[in-house]
Parts: structure tokens; C-alpha cells; sequence
């Protein structure tokens, strides 16, 4: 019999249970404050049920589209060394982590109706095309989340351990056998929660759909919230349309969640590997075209924004590199408070074997960052002044909305590490932080380096939350950037713009820099 009293729970399950509750109260708390003010009295009207009806085809076509497209391309950054490859994974962050409005002027540059892609056609003797409507919303989800996937399905094959290949080489298998026997089922595991993070993506998709939908036939459910919110003052509306929101984006997650097969790795010793099908000549012409047409449609954008921001750099007022620096610092803590949300449910997913962290998880995927800014506004409002509150609030919504990401895809190596190396650890009586250090954060590094860096890029890209908080003189970079083209100061927004993308790339950079250091060896 214990002589003392001896607590049954453990510090990880207490410090997972802390970050759920957060997470639970930011998504389904601020849903049911909006819903309590509101009154449920009538039901969805003809642009509502188009909204929902446009919402689910170009969710459901985009996510598609980005994921068949990014599985070739992640193959050939996979098997492929070349000069510029850590360069070009870099890049493909990009997309992801610009604000949208930024790249939206870089697509409208390339693709608009006076964009270099229509000059051509005209130059060809063919009818131009437009960007706008279906077609340019699909266009910029694509843009948007075919890096994002690549990244996420590179994340997954790299993981793979170089013995398979080595067998497979020793079996002599074709490039078809591995791709059947290795490298599809590593992809039928993770290809169904990918797909369901970019149409969860493409469902709560407002910026888009605002610049580029083309009227009332392309408007989004997130774009009908906010027209409610702002243009009819009428919480009721929102709120409904948020709850069905809600649940189709809970529904998704968790159909492609029940399809989803997690695997046992099986034991790697973190050997470089080395493959038998990365000769072939027509396999070499293919990873070519791939990787080429994947820089193509993501530089071009970006180019076409750096030459438009150089000439109003030097021509921003004091004012933009004061909010520079404050976007840089609300940043860094956000990565921070990610890293202690992301961590204990990471844990306790891989250790523990259970799915409710992944479940919550998905949560903050679910939410309309519009409604959590208006629940917590009027949580708020009646005890502190928003404006007081407009940084910490932000710091804290955009690490809980980056958490999907960085939980998807620290789960395949702590699956791996507890699959392979648990057992021995146990036996070696490795616990606690020395465990974690010795054992975890060595081979959690590339991903947890992924992670932090786009948590970081999307917390200097927001324009969510603290656009319904912030003070007029206290607010972010992407605030001061649609402020400047509201005031038709279009050369220093360009100029703001190019900063912002330069100082997101950099802290992108800088963060996943540690991760991809051993990525090859």
C-alpha cells in the first residue's frame, strides 16, 4: 500500500489534456458564442444553398487536382540530387505562406486578362482567357496547396527507410514492383488526411473567392459568413452558416480519417538511400518535366510580385517597418505556442495510440477563423477591450490553426520512433526529457523544423483576427498592406507586400533550415 498519495495521471497526459481544452474552447466555444447571440428562425436561402453547393465542387476539385499533381513531384524530389533541390523545397512553401492577396496579384499578373499567359495566346492567334469565376478560384487553390501537398507527401517518403529500397534493389525489383510494394502503401496511408486538410482548406477559403470568385455564382460559405457579419449585421445568418460549415468540414475530416491506414515502420538505421529506379532514362525525362513544371507555376507568380514591389520599397512610410517588426516578433511566438499545443498531442497520438488528438486537431481546420474572432470578441468585449488584447489573441489563433498541419506531419516519424525504437528505450529505462532529446527530437527534427517555419510564415501572413481587434496604429504588416491599397497608395503596398514576402520566406527558412540539415544522410 502506498503511504502517499501518488498521482495516477501523467505530466504528458495533463499538459495534452491543457492543450485540447484550448483548442476545444477556441473552435466549438467561440462557435457557441456567436450561435447564442443569434436566433435560429429561418432556414438557408437560394445564394446560401449556391454558396454551399460552389463551396463543396471547388473544394472538393482543388484538393483533387493539388494532391494528384503533388504525388509525381514529391516522387522526383524524392529520388532525385540536384544542384538548387533544397532550394526549390524551400520555394515550394512559398504559395502556402504568402498572404492572398499577394499572390493573387502575382496569378492576375501571369494569368489575368493582361497577364503574360493570355499575351501568348494572343500572340498564337487564340481567345484569351478568364481568371476570374470557377476556374480562377481553382486555379488559385491549386497554386496555393499543390506545394503545400508536395511537402507533406515529401515529408512521408522521405521517411521510408533506405532498407526497403536496398531489398527491393536486391530483389531485383522494377520501378513499378517498388512503387506497388513500398511506395503506394506508404501513399494510401497518408494521402487521405492530406486530401482532407486541403479541402478543409478550400472550404473555409474567403480571400479567394472575395478577389477572384467573380460575383454571386463563386461565393463560398466563409465569404457568405463575412458578408453576413460586416454587410448585414446579422449574427443569425452567420452563425448557421458557420454550424453547417462546421459539420461538413468535421464530416470530411472524419471520413478520410476512418480511410486513413496507419502502418508499423519497420526498424531503419538512418542510412542515406539509395535507389535502383533513379537511372532510368525515361524515368529521368519524367521527374524533369515534374519538377520543372513545378517551379514554373510557382516562381513565375513570385517573380512577377518582386518586380512590382522593388520600385515602392524605399518609399514605405516609418509605419510599415514598425509593423515589419511587430508581425516578425507575434510570429516567433506563435511558433512557440504551437510547438507546446503540437507536441503533448503528438505524443500521446504515437505513444498512447490514441485518436482524439488528431481528432481536435482537426478542429481548428473546421472553425471559420471569422467566427473565432467574432466569439472571442464577444467573450471578450464585456470585461477586457479588445484592442488591449488584439496581439496575445492573434498569437494564439494562428498557432492554433497551424496545428493540423505541423500534427500530420510530426505523426509518421513519432509512429516510426515508437514502432522501432520504443521497446529498447523502455528496456534502457529512457523517460521523460532525456528520452525526448536523446531519442525523439533527432528524428522529429526535419518535420518539427517544417512545422515551426510555416507556423511562423502563416502568423506574418494573417489577416484574420486582428483585423476585427487591432488598434488603427498597432496593427500587422497585412493589415498595413490592405490599408495602403485602400488609400490607392498602390507603390508602397507593392513595396510592403514584397517585404512581407521576404520576411516570411526568411523565417520559413530559418526554421526548417535545422530540419532538412540531415535530410539525406
Amino acid at each position: 500500500m502506498a503511504r502517499r498519495a501518488v498521482s495516477i495521471i501523467s505530466p504528458l497526459g495533463l499538459w495534452g489534456a491543457a492543450a485540447a481544452a484550448l483548442l476545444l474552447f477556441l473552435t466549438l466555444g467561440t462557435l457557441a458564442a456567436v450561435a447564442w447571440q443569434a436566433e435560429f428562425t429561418r432556414g438557408l436561402g437560394r445564394a446560401d444553398i449556391a454558396a454551399l453547393r460552389f463551396t463543396l465542387i471547388q473544394a472538393f476539385f482543388s484538393a483533387l487536382i493539388s494532391v494528384a499533381l503533388a504525388i509525381p513531384v514529391a516522387r522526383a524530389l524524392a529520388r532525385r540530387q540536384f544542384p538548387g533541390r533544397q532550394i526549390l523545397i524551400t520555394l515550394l512553401g512559398a504559395p502556402f505562406i504568402l498572404p492572398v492577396i499577394v499572390a493573387v496579384l502575382g496569378l492576375l499578373a501571369v494569368f489575368g486578362r493582361a497577364g503574360l499567359f493570355n499575351q501568348m495566346l494572343n500572340a498564337l492567334g487564340f481567345e484569351t482567357v478568364s481568371v476570374y469565376g470557377f476556374s480562377g478560384v481553382l486555379l488559385a487553390h491549386v497554386f496555393f496547396n499543390l506545394p503545400l501537398a508536395t511537402r507533406l507527401i515529401l515529408q512521408s517518403w522521405l521517411a521510408i527507410p533506405a532498407e526497403r529500397f536496398r531489398l527491393a534493389q536486391s530483389l531485383g525489383f522494377a520501378p513499378r514492383d517498388m512503387f506497388r510494394q513500398i511506395e503506394w502503401p506508404m501513399l494510401r496511408e497518408v494521402i487521405p488526411s492530406i486530401f482532407a486538410v486541403i479541402f478543409l482548406i478550400c472550404t473555409t477559403s474567403f480571400a479567394v473567392a472575395l478577389t477572384l470568385g467573380g460575383g454571386p455564382k463563386a461565393t463560398t460559405i466563409e465569404l457568405a459568413i463575412y458578408q453576413a457579419l460586416r454587410s448585414d449585421f446579422d449574427p443569425g445568418k452567420a452563425a448557421l452558416l458557420s454550424s453547417i460549415q462546421f459539420l461538413l468540414c468535421t464530416l470530411a475530416a472524419g471520413i478520410a480519417w476512418y480511410f486513413t491506414r496507419h502502418q508499423d515502420a519497420a526498424a531503419g538505421f538512418d542510412r542515406a538511400v539509395q535507389r535502383s529506379d533513379a537511372g532510368a532514362i525515361g524515368l529521368r525525362i519524367q521527374d524533369a518535366f515534374c519538377l520543372g513544371f513545378a517551379a514554373l507555376f510557382v516562381i513565375l507568380p513570385l517573380a512577377m510580385v518582386i518586380k512590382s514591389g522593388l520600385t515602392g520599397i524605399l518609399s514605405m512610410p516609418d509605419v510599415v517597418w514598425w509593423a515589419a517588426l511587430r508581425s516578425v516578433l507575434m510570429a516567433i511566438a506563435s511558433s512557440t505556442v504551437m510547438l507546446a499545443l503540437v507536441l503533448p498531442l503528438a505524443q500521446i497520438a504515437a505513444k498512447e495510440k490514441r485518436a482524439w488528438p488528431e481528432a481536435i486537431a482537426y478542429l481548428s481546420v473546421s472553425a471559420s477563423p471569422l467566427v473565432i474572432g467574432t466569439g472571442l470578441f464577444i467573450l471578450l468585449n464585456p470585461y477586457f477591450s479588445p484592442r488591449d488584447l488584439a496581439l496575445p489573441v492573434t498569437i494564439i489563433v494562428n498557432a492554433a490553426m497551424a496545428i493540423p498541419f505541423a500534427l500530420r506531419g510530426l505523426l509518421p516519424a513519432m509512429r516510426e520512433i515508437e514502432a522501432t525504437y520504443a521497446p529498447l528505450a523502455d528496456q534502457l529505462g529512457m523517460a521523460g526529457f532525456a528520452r525526448f532529446r536523446l531519442l525523439t527530437l533527432p528524428r522529429i527534427r526535419r518535420p518539427l523544423g517544417f512545422a515551426l517555419g510555416l507556423t511562423a510564415a502563416l502568423s506574418m501572413s494573417d489577416l484574420g483576427v486582428v483585423a476585427l481587434f487591432a488598434d488603427p496604429d498597432a496593427g500587422t504588416l497585412p493589415l498595413m498592406i490592405y490599408r495602403l491599397m485602400g488609400a490607392y497608395r498602390m507603390e508602397q503596398a507593392a513595396g510592403a507586400a514584397l517585404l512581407l514576402l521576404f520576411l516570411s520566406l526568411a523565417l520559413f527558412m530559418i526554421f526548417d533550415r535545422g530540419g532538412r540539415k540531415n535530410a539525406d544522410t
